[in-house]
């Protein structure tokens, strides 16, 4: 074979390549378009409209279903909350005035006391050493019955509180300003706040 038929062999064999070549580029990119234009995923997986609507159907009922789940998590919190808050209201309530009924039993006796005092004769010798312990005895169980929040409501002179004063009469007084306490008939008392007996006062107008 002569080097000029070799030549036109090489020749044919390279536009024969060339072509084989176009062919398949070609082939390779009507498979892309037509892929794309049929709905066809790269991996071959047909897309179906109906399969895609129940997907974002299911995704929106997932996220419906964690929000009312968080919304649930929310309100017990609340509600735990709001529990801690009214037990401790209640145990506190329960502290400060679990003495209330005792305090009540007590009040006679510091009445007595003052009613001794108020009663004694100052100017007897003989007097004297007993009205000093009484003195004594009622300003220590006064002071005993303070530490746990009784207090004495003494409102003379201050302006009648219908809270915790109970006005037994009303008195004309040019001396005192109108709705004025003129005179505490008895002292009321008070626990933590609380109105156990209220004073009994003589007001003006």
């Amino acid at each position: 074979m002569s080097n000029e038929q070799n030549k036109v062999n090489e020749e044919e064999l390279q536009q024969q390549e060339t072509v084989e070549q176009e062919v398949e580029a070609v082939g390779t990119e009507g498979d892309v378009d037509w892929n794309a234009e049929e709905g066809i995923f790269p991996e071959g997986d047909l897309v179906d409209e109906g399969q895609v609507a129940m997907l974002e159907a299911a995704l929106l009922a997932s996220e419906a279903k964690v929000k009312e789940q968080q919304d649930s998590v929310l309100r017990a919190k609340a509600e735990v909350e709001n529990m801690r808050r009214r037990s401790e209201q209640e145990v506190d309530k329960a502290r400060k005035y679990a003495l209330n009924k005792f305090a009540e039993g007590l009040l006679p006796v510091i009445d007595n006391l003052e009613r001794a005092i108020q009663a004694a004769d100052t100017e007897s010798e003989a007097v004297k050493p007993l009205l000093e312990g009484v003195e004594l005895t009622h300003k220590t169980f006064v002071d005993t019955v303070a530490k746990f929040g009784l207090k004495e409501i003494n409102p003379e002179g201050e302006v009648f509180n219908p809270e915790y004063h109970q006005a037994m009469s009303i008195q004309e007084s040019p001396d005192h300003e109108t709705n004025t306490v003129m005179f505490v008939m008895q002292k009321g008392y008070e626990l933590n706040g609380r109105v156990v007996r209220p004073a009994m006062v003589m007001v003006a107008k």
